[in-house]
């Protein structure tokens, strides 16, 4: 049957879903700031072994061996000042008269000598603390080379004091917390661009905390849709944008607006992204309200857009509902330029596409009745058209066209990028002569 001392670390590490290991290593770090301070000197490199199952421990001073040097008078000093100072100290301890203030001070002492400030010295110096000399080390053991680490057992004289047992909680509580910080952190590194499942906690300012589960992340107010509100108690996926440590622990940023998040949710509610056989090929995404979704397929009877509809549109519209009404639409992918142009600009049809390969813009030319269409409410559709594409798109008129013979397209498509100067003008005018036209044809596409 295990110790109790055993039993109390196996359930540490359930409570904090922490490695055994790393709690017995926690242990012995305490197990030598206790012996440091009650027993030892600051130029000790303490090791300890301790065995869970008996509470005994062991206590080593390790330190690898170098070559012989001279010895500056600097470090000279602080050796023959440290084998004062414990020697003094045992002869104090030995008649009692080590008082309470010498023991926090000795305290203090501790804690500045185990957190150093690191310095890059010009020249590497002897270090008597984690390092002996060859000649000193032979006197130890006879077999003693350079690079080899010399272990000496020190003896434990006495029980450890109050201040002592007080300074080992401290480093355990800290190396526990340290340790369970450690291991969230390298959780959600590892879910880093991931979908995850949150529960809505709170509102701090303009920052939303949500729940993870094992921690708290923070949706800045960019990562968030302007359309939602977000109470707490609400269950919603987010998108974990980056994992860092910070000062507090490990922070981690999560978004609702991240166009990933269409993409992380069709490989979820479509069997067919998720094995590979429908790709996604572009995303482009106005947060709260409209997205476009270019998609191929990798097999000849597969239709990507089919797949990702289904059947009544029931895949479609959980997707939509996820990401709270948002409208999706599916473009399919092509290879030509002209055509995936075509597409995207769905459902306004488009009479004849000129490319300026240079420059990367597209010229469009629409019947004056899909003007509006093309262009979108407040020039949206062709604003994600262009995303979605790449290319710059500049919608025209067939009006304005002339001395040319024009074969209109059969196919058209949604959204796009920004409009030329005097699209933007036409659309104004436009758009609410034929926003009925709009409606009816996004009725139609829709069914």
């Amino acid at each position: 049957m295990s110790s109790p001392i055993a039993q109390a670390i196996k359930q540490i590490c359930e409570e904090k879903n922490l490695p055994y290991e790393a709690v017995i290593e926690t242990i012995e770090s305490a197990l030598a700031a206790a012996y440091r301070k009650d027993f030892g000197n600051r130029l000790q490199n303490l090791k300890v072994n301790f065995e869970p199952e008996t509470g005994e421990f062991e206590v080593f001073d390790v330190k690898t061996v170098v070559e012989d040097q001279e010895l500056t008078e600097e470090t000279a000093a602080e050796i023959k000042a440290a084998e004062e100072q414990a020697r003094a100290e045992r002869n104090r301890r030995e008649e009692g008269r080590i008082t309470p203030v010498e023991s926090v001070q000795r305290l203090t002492a501790y804690v500045s000598e185990e957190t150093p400030v690191e310095e890059a010295p010009e020249e590497k110096k002897f270090n008597p603390k984690t390092e002996v000399m060859l000649t000193d080390a032979k006197e130890k053991k006879e077999d003693a080379e350079v690079g080899d680490e010399l272990r000496v057992k020190l003896e434990v004289p006495a029980a450890f004091g109050r201040m002592a047992a007080q300074t080992a909680k401290q480093v355990i509580t800290q190396n526990l917390r340290a340790a369970e910080r450690n291991v969230v952190f390298n959780e959600f590194k590892g879910r880093e661009h991931e979908l995850l499942n949150a529960t809505v906690q709170r509102r701090e300012g303009r920052m939303v905390l949500v729940d993870l589960g094992r921690t708290t992340a923070v949706m800045p107010p960019e990562e968030q849709v302007a359309s939602e509100r977000y109470n707490p108690g609400d269950r919603i996926k987010v998108y974990v944008t980056d994992v860092r440590m910070g000062a507090r622990g490990p922070e981690v940023i999560v978004s609702r607006s991240h166009p990933e998040i269409v993409r992380q949710l069709f490989a979820t509610e479509i069997p067919e992204v998720a094995a590979g056989i429908v790709l996604i090929k572009a995303i482009a995404r106005e947060a709260g309200s409209r997205s476009k979704v270019a998609v191929a397929s990798t097999q000849d009877n597969v239709d990507p857009i089919g797949a990702c509809i289904g059947q009544r549109g029931t895949r479609i519209q959980t997707i939509i509902g996820e990401l709270g009404g948002e409208k999706v639409d599916i473009i399919l992918f092509d290879e030509d330029a002209v055509r995936f142009i075509t597409n995207s600009l769905s459902p306004a049809k488009v009479v004849e596409i000129a490319l300026d390969e240079d420059a990367h813009v597209a010229e469009v030319i629409v019947n004056e009745d899909q003007l509006s269409l093309a262009i979108g409410r407040g020039g949206q559709n062709v604003r994600l058209a262009s995303r979605l594409t790449g290319w710059r798109l500049n919608i025209k008129e067939l009006s304005e066209v002339s001395g040319q013979v024009l074969v209109p397209t059969e196919e058209g498509t949604e959204d796009g990028a920004e409009p030329s100067g005097e699209a933007t003008e036409e659309a104004t005018e436009a758009e609410t002569a034929h926003e009925p036209e709009a409606a009816a044809e996004e009725a139609e596409k829709e069914e």
